[in-house]
């Protein structure tokens, strides 16, 4: 594990054990006699934990804790003492400490009482740095997102824009699809015309017929006037079409007639009418096996889907988690009236271990319940839905590239796969796979350049931009 402690300790045989064990097992460590010495020292170096004795010649542990939560609150301080009674803690966990440990202690025991307050500064770190990011972020209109993979779509998107194809945007449900198409839409040359959309199974199929091409007067009972239908209503700008797997097959030559003359004839008219439309489908189904199934045809797909665009699922994007929660968390406290300075690290690191299966759309609901419920300065895990406070996951559970019933692999191989799935769901965030993985970050580099440099059959993907927080 590593990271920065300062030792503030005025024994000199104590503190001397203590940075030379310190440094045995991964640590760098400083050691400062007086507390302030230790306190100017915090002012202006880096520093992940303060380790200080209850008494010292100048000032007392607790009174150190005082001023760095004044001065810099987010060091958590841990405090060890001879004098272990229950109101000396009690004490120095009012004053901020993090932790508190009695001598004389165990060093093992101290070694994780530093790895956790370590984690805890870098959890508080990263999900600081994401709630500042939020006004500044890079984003594709209303989406959201420094993922790889979804910096990686926001480029996709802003190439096809301004394009005239037909766009094929799949993914699962709630992952954000329709904001993806909305985003086509707002940087195209159609920006300034109409955006029409419609849920192609939101009705029956003769009224989704009509409400499409139109009618006209008397085509069929209570037909009492002309309509044009969504095709003429979204003349020069973009037609989206939700739910295009749902389209019913009686429907879909139609439509594919529609699309290749590029003209629409309504219900009961004989009379062809041109249109200037882009249009955009989506669809949370895999259209090329309804194809094989026999419920939508293939010319019909290939026709959609000149370009297609995966919206990627929540759980892939890593700590694009955490930057939404926060964009709920601020939206819904200002709708509610509420003052909330954001989510608790425990609270960050169960919306990191869920699945989230409903995707973006499950995420905002669970912020705007743990908005709702919460009598907290901060969202704390009691505040979310039971399904996310108790899950519990099964990390060798629906990982790509894990093996298959049967199939026996080195136990290194399995490994390295799961070290990767882990990398991917964190958006290539190494300290955060590292803490994930609980092992520290050089081991975690270590392992990946052994595998670069020792051909295997598991795929090695390797993400960009910055490791550390």
């Amino acid at each position: 594990m590593d990271g920065k402690i300062f030792i503030i300790e005025d024994d000199l045989e104590l503190s001397q054990m203590l940075q030379t064990k310190l440094t045995r097992h991964g640590f760098i460590s400083a050691v400062y006699p007086l507390g302030r010495e230790g306190l100017a020292a915090v002012t202006s170096e880096s520093v992940d934990v303060i380790l200080t004795a209850l008494n010292l010649p100048d000032l007392t542990g607790i009174e150190i804790c005082r001023e760095i939560s004044t001065l810099r609150p987010e060091i958590p301080v841990v405090i060890m003492t001879a004098y272990g009674s229950m109101e000396v803690a009690i004490a120095a966990i009012r004053a901020g400490a993090y932790d508190f440990i009695p001598k004389p202690f165990d060093f093992n025991i101290l070694e994780l009482v530093l790895s956790r307050a370590i984690n805890h500064r870098r959890l508080q770190d990263t999900v600081k740095r994401l709630s500042q990011a939020l006004e500044q972020t890079r984003s594709f209109n209303e989406l959201i997102g420094e993922s790889p993979v979804m910096q990686a779509m926001f480029s996709k998107l802003l190439r096809i824009a301004d394009s005239e194809a037909s766009v094929l945007l799949t993914g699962e449900s709630g992952c954000g699809k329709e904001l993806a198409a909305r985003a086509i839409h707002k940087f195209s040359r159609r920006t300034k015309q109409p955006l029409v959309a419609i849920n192609c199974s939101a009705m029956p199929e003769a009224l989704l017929e009509s409400e499409l091409f139109g009618h006209v007067k008397g085509a069929f009972t209570n037909a009492h006037s002309d309509y044009q239908g969504l095709f003429l209503a979204a003349e020069g700008g973009t037609l989206l079409l939700d739910e295009i797997g749902e389209l019913p097959l009686s429907l879909q030559p139609k439509l594919l007639r529609v699309l290749e003359d590029h003209s629409v004839r309504p219900v009961g008219s004989s009379v062809e009418k041109p249109f200037n439309v882009r249009v955009i489908a989506i669809s949370n189904r895999d259209l090329e096996v309804a194809v094989a199934e026999g419920t939508f045809r293939e010319d019909l797909l290939y026709r959609l889907n000149v370009i297609t665009v995966k919206v990627p699922p929540l759980r892939t994007r890593g700590t694009d988690i955490l930057l939404l929660a926060e964009k709920y968390i601020e939206l819904y406290a200002s709708s509610q009236g509420k003052s909330i300075e954001g989510m608790t690290n425990t609270t960050a690191q169960k919306l990191l271990s869920y699945r989230w299966p409903g995707n973006v759309r499950e995420l905002r609901n669970a912020m705007e319940h743990a908005v709702t419920l919460t009598n907290h300065r901060k969202i704390i895990p009691d505040d979310l839905p039971e399904k996310i406070l108790h899950f519990r996951h099964d990390p060798t559970s629906q990982i790509n590239g894990m093996p298959s019933s049967g199939e026996l692999i080195p136990m290194a191989d399995m490994m390295q796969r799961y070290m990767h799935h882990v990398l991917t769901m964190v958006g290539g965030n190494r300290t955060l796979a590292a803490q994930i993985l609980q092992v520290d970050r050089k081991t975690l580099y270590r392992k990946l350049h052994q595998q670069n440099d020792t051909p295997t059959n598991v795929p090695v993907t390797l993400f960009p931009g910055p490791f550390g927080v």
